[in-house]
């Protein structure tokens, strides 16, 4: 481990009790905010959900017979099949009674692309917030812009900007109090249960209240309760220490051992004040992301990090919304794959200390696109598909993009040398937020060729797992603490 890792303070979280009772209150606001973030991310795909639908029938005398599609009328006349529009308005076939927005005011047909522009705004205001609320979290702390979110989850856009942003500065909170040896183990427990079980109950949530506004109401009134939060959660002491506030810190400290029921001597915080004297200087010295672009190697890796992070992101998204025209209701799709959050986590946490960082992140990009790019074959091949065969082809290809994208973050952190990791991080966090702009219309490309959506995404997932194999691995490695490091790490592989 590097002089300049959080060594010290690690020890000062042991002596405050860092593994009872304030961790558990972490990991309880974290499921919070998983469960919250979930309901809110996901409810998106079922406020604009496309039910079934097909045209009104027109009665029109001089017709033989008349026979409706989704988007128009066929009908036969003078010996002639003709294709009509549908002019009438349409007749939906909704699941279990639900109204959606695109019901509401038939986004469907020519008015479809309405619901994918809805779609993109929300990741508009993803990567602004994202950018926005990370300088603010730099500036003025973690738990003061984990207040400020709330007041931005009304609108399409400002919920973009609140919703990736709120869940990132818990889990940078959790992340900084929690020791390196639990946090694979914690993070992925809260995530695996709480947003898997958050994943498969909103449908039933919008089967249940019946209307789009409704749920709309329900996803983003509950994240009031997060101002709370305040009397529970200490501001990050990380945070305190880079701005060279180092008695607010261990104020921190203090408070957090009064909660575990410990008590800190004073040779622990003399300890601490020459350490953080020690690291605000290093902190001081930090590079500018720019530098990572600087030097080929390094510049290669970081290159390579952010285009895996489009594409992860982008498909994760993606198939994760790919519920509509699988031959089963949306309701029930969405349930069926999101099981697979659970199972990814559990993966995680078995094979990724053993197999490395690599393997695991190549084999389950590989894994989802080749069941993705097998779903899109089989529709261009067969007319009419077995439907249970394209379910199950997606929950495979969900497992393993679930896979890639929970231990994602893990693999840049630790290929980013440490003087600019933070920073680093960010870019390459917001790249993949960017890139889902996209997701909602590659998913409207299946109104124009149906198979085109998991043809598309199956190519981009095989080109993320072919680009893993250019990166180093980090298991039992020495991680990269200035550029130089970062320059030459993994180069002797």
């Amino acid at each position: 481990m590097s002089e300049y890792d959080l060594i010290d303070i690690d020890t000062m979280l042991s002596h405050a009790g860092d593994f009872e009772r304030y961790q558990f209150i972490l990991m309880f606001l974290f499921s919070v905010i998983n469960v919250l973030s979930a309901f809110h991310y996901f409810g998106q795909t079922f406020i604009s959900v496309v039910p079934g639908h097909k045209c009104k029938l027109s009665n029109k005398e001089d017709s033989q017979y008349i026979v409706a599609a989704q988007c128009s009328n066929t009908i036969f006349q003078n010996d002639t099949y003709y294709e009509l529009p549908c002019t009438q308005g349409w007749t939906y076939n909704n699941s279990y009674g639900y109204t959606s927005i695109v019901e509401e005011l038939n986004w469907v047909c020519d008015d479809s692309w309405k619901s994918a522009i809805g779609q993109s705004v929300f990741f508009i205001g993803s990567v602004v917030g994202s950018i926005l609320f990370g300088i603010l979290a730099d500036s003025i702390g973690r738990l003061h812009v984990l207040e400020i979110l709330l007041q931005y989850y009304h609108r399409i856009f400002i919920a973009g900007c609140a919703t990736d942003a709120n869940f990132v500065m818990m889990y940078i909170i959790v992340m900084e109090y929690m020791r390196p040896s639990m946090r694979t183990f914690g993070l992925n427990l809260c995530i695996g249960i709480f947003y898997c079980l958050a994943c498969m109950v909103i449908p039933w949530m919008a089967v249940l209240l019946q209307n789009w506004q409704l749920l709309l109401v329900v996803i983003s009134v509950p994240h009031l309760g997060i101002l709370t939060f305040y009397f529970f959660v200490s501001e990050s002491a990380q945070w305190l220490i880079s701005k060279g506030r180092i008695e607010d810190a261990i104020r921190c400290f203090i408070w957090i051992a009064r909660v575990n029921k410990k008590v800190i001597n004073d040779e622990s915080f003399e300890a601490l004040r020459r350490y953080c004297s020690q690291y605000v200087m290093v902190i001081k010295k930090q590079e500018s992301f720019l530098s990572l672009l600087k030097t080929p190697k390094l510049r290669r890796k970081i290159l390579i990090l952010i285009f895996k992070s489009m594409i992860m992101t982008l498909c994760y998204d993606a198939i994760s919304r790919n519920v509509n025209g699988l031959g089963y209701s949306p309701f029930l799709v969405f349930t069926a794959t999101s099981s697979t959050i659970l199972p990814a986590c559990l993966l995680i946490l078995t094979f990724q200390d053993r197999i490395g960082r690599k393997a695991l992140a190549s084999g389950s990009l590989l894994l989802s696109g080749l069941f993705t790019a097998c779903s899109g074959i089989v529709q261009v091949f067969i007319k009419t598909p077995d439907p249970t065969v394209i379910v199950t082809l997606a929950i495979i290809a969900r497992l393993g993009i679930n896979v890639a994208y929970n231990s994602g973050a893990q693999y840049a952190v630790e290929l980013i040398p440490t003087v600019v990791r933070g920073r680093g991080v960010s870019v390459i966090h917001v790249s993949g937020y960017a890139a889902s702009f996209f997701s909602p219309q590659i998913l409207y490309l299946a109104n124009i060729w149906k198979p085109s959506t998991e043809v598309i995404l199956g190519i981009l997932l095989v080109l993320g797992a072919c680009a893993c194999l250019f990166l180093p691995e980090t298991l039992n490695r020495t991680l990269p603490v200035t550029l130089q490091d970062g320059e030459n790490f993994g180069e002797d592989e």
